[in-house]
């Protein structure tokens, strides 16, 4: 089955082709013979007849070689129900109100294509905010803006993590120590910069051991990698310095993904990347433009662009 495909995605000419998931996608679409487009968020249209366009670029001649990793053809509106079977919506968070509406635009092409991930389903389910139905699996977590509540958790638990509630990739996230000396600064920073509340949890100092990225395709595990802080960092995202080595999953993860499963399966989130410190806490359920298969195939011999291809066939049978 050829599929033709429409990537909405940050410039091809940034993307990291070593370990970039998007272009992973890409080549495993290439090497299918799919069709393969690619726009930018900002060029989505909804014209006057309620059809869905946007100015996209063929893609060409794809390959790991850097800074001449694709060819484009010329610019062309295409109108994503038509033109195209299944749209991957890959750009970057921030989650934010441009996010949010490219969402509901997206949403206009149900029952003509397939959008990964169900653009409702990203909408309502952010990483830090889906992740609160699955409490029993969390830390302890607190969402708010007041100084005087995160103090009054910090004095329970002690030392703290504050991140932003959609933030990604690992930015601004501060561990504050015990004794707090720098909390009221710092939540100052916090309130001036983010409208919403923020995330704080207990530091957990077995994230010096690693933080597991585990990725489910339409709910199933596809495979995992172990990501280890850097020198002088906590934070293990690979895109702040993390190292990624080999892992397999604890029986706490497996029941963490086994509880999970149906939800995804039933919302529509084919591809997703869950976090997992010290084998037991979950800490993020990444569903807007979630990473990792690169690495996860390299260790695990595996081919997840593959599996994700194969579902969005059967999903369009």
């Amino acid at each position: 089955m050829t599929l033709r495909t429409a990537f909405q995605m940050d410039p091809m000419e940034n993307i990291g082709i070593k370990g970039d998931s998007s272009f992973a996608l890409m080549l495993s679409a290439q090497a299918r013979g799919y069709d393969i487009w690619h726009y930018d968020v900002g060029s989505l249209s909804l014209d006057a007849s309620g059809r869905l366009t946007a100015s996209a670029r063929r893609v060409h001649d794809l390959q790991r070689v850097p800074g001449n990793h694709f060819r484009f053809g010329e610019a062309k509106r295409i109108d994503l129900g038509r033109d195209i079977d299944v749209v991957m919506m890959r750009q970057d968070p921030p989650f934010h109100v441009g996010y949010i509406t490219a969402t509901h635009l997206l949403e206009r092409i149900a029952g003509e294509t397939l959008v990964v991930n169900n653009p409702v389903s990203v909408r309502n389910a952010p990483e830090k905010v889906m992740v609160l139905d699955y409490r029993q699996f969390m830390p302890p977590t607190l969402i708010t803006r007041s100084q005087d509540e995160i103090r009054d958790f910090q004095h329970i638990h002690g030392a703290v993590v504050i991140k932003p509630l959609h933030g990604n990739g690992g930015k601004a996230i501060f561990r504050v120590p015990a004794d707090g000396d720098n909390l009221g600064a710092l939540i100052e920073v916090f309130n001036n910069t983010w409208p919403e509340p923020h995330m704080v949890q207990p530091f957990l100092p077995d994230v010096a051991k690693g933080d597991k990225r585990i990725v489910l395709v339409d709910g199933e595990v596809a495979g995992a990698i172990n990501r280890k802080p850097g020198e002088g960092e906590f934070r293990s995202n690979l895109a702040v310095g993390g190292s990624a080595e080999a892992t397999e999953l604890t029986a706490r993860e497996q029941e963490i993904c086994a509880a999970l499963a149906p939800r995804l399966k039933e919302l529509g989130l084919i591809f997703v990347g869950i976090d997992v410190i010290g084998g037991q806490w979950l800490t993020e359920i990444n569903v807007t433009s979630p990473t990792g298969i690169v690495a996860i195939d390299a260790f695990n011999g595996t081919d997840t662009a593959a599996k994700i291809w194969d579902v969005c066939a059967r999903r369009l049978i």
